[in-house]
C-alpha cells in the first residue's frame, strides 16, 4: 500500500527534531488543512534550504497581481506534467480544483492545456511557461509581443518566468528524492 512507502528517499526529521520557526510553520499549515503536505516534511532535513524555498515559493504563489492564484497554479501542473512530476501535479493539481472552483481544470491542464477549458490569455500564459521550462534559451522578443498581446506586463511576465523555474527546480528535487504526494491531495476539489 502507497501509505506504507517513505515519502522521501532522504532523511525525514520528527516535528520535535525540526527548528522552531520551521516547525511552527508546518503546525500552521496542518492546522490549516488538516494534514502535514510530504513536501514540508521531505525538505525539512535541510533547514536553510527549506526557509529559502519557501520564501521564494511564497513569493512567488501568494502575491499580488494580474495572475490569479489559480493562473499561477495551471502554470505549475502544466509545468510540473512536462517534467514529470508526481507530487507537483498531484498537490498542485488539488490547489488548482480549489483555486479555480473547478473539478475538471486540473487534469486537463495537466493532460494537454491546449485541450483544456481555458482562455486564449491562460493558453498563450502556458505556452510562454512551457517555453521557460523547457527551452528558455529560445524565449526572444516574439514570445514577449504574443504575451503583451494577451494583456500581460513586464511584472507579470516575470511572474510566469519566475514559476515556471522555480517549479523547474522542485520538480528536480521531488523525483530525485522520490517524494510521495499525500494520499488527502487526489481527492480535495473535485466536488
Amino acid at each position: 500500500m502507497t501509505a506504507d512507502l517513505p515519502i522521501s528517499r532522504f532523511p525525514v526529521p520528527s516535528l520535535a527534531e525540526m527548528p522552531d520557526d520551521i516547525r511552527e510553520r508546518i503546525e500552521a499549515v496542518q492546522e490549516k488543512s488538516g494534514f502535514i503536505p510530504n513536501v514540508f516534511l521531505a525538505l525539512a532535513h535541510r533547514p536553510d534550504e527549506f526557509r529559502a524555498f519557501f520564501a521564494y515559493h511564497d513569493a512567488l504563489m501568494d502575491k499580488p497581481g494580474n495572475l490569479t492564484k489559480a493562473e499561477r497554479e495551471m502554470i505549475v501542473v502544466a509545468t510540473s506534467n512536462v517534467n514529470q512530476c508526481q507530487y507537483c501535479v498531484v498537490a498542485h493539481g488539488a490547489i488548482l480544483r480549489i483555486r479555480a472552483k473547478d473539478p475538471l481544470i486540473a487534469d486537463q491542464v495537466a493532460v494537454n492545456y491546449r485541450k483544456a477549458d481555458i482562455t486564449p490569455r491562460q493558453r498563450a500564459m502556458l505556452d510562454f511557461a512551457m517555453k521557460v521550462s523547457q527551452s528558455a534559451q529560445e524565449v526572444g522578443e516574439p514570445d514577449f509581443e504574443t504575451l503583451k498581446s494577451h494583456g500581460f506586463d513586464e511584472d507579470d511576465i516575470w511572474d510566469i518566468t519566475g514559476i515556471a523555474a522555480f517549479f523547474a527546480l522542485s520538480n528536480r528535487v521531488a523525483n530525485v528524492s522520490g517524494m510521495r504526494p499525500n494520499p488527502e491531495f487526489y481527492a480535495m476539489g473535485r466536488g
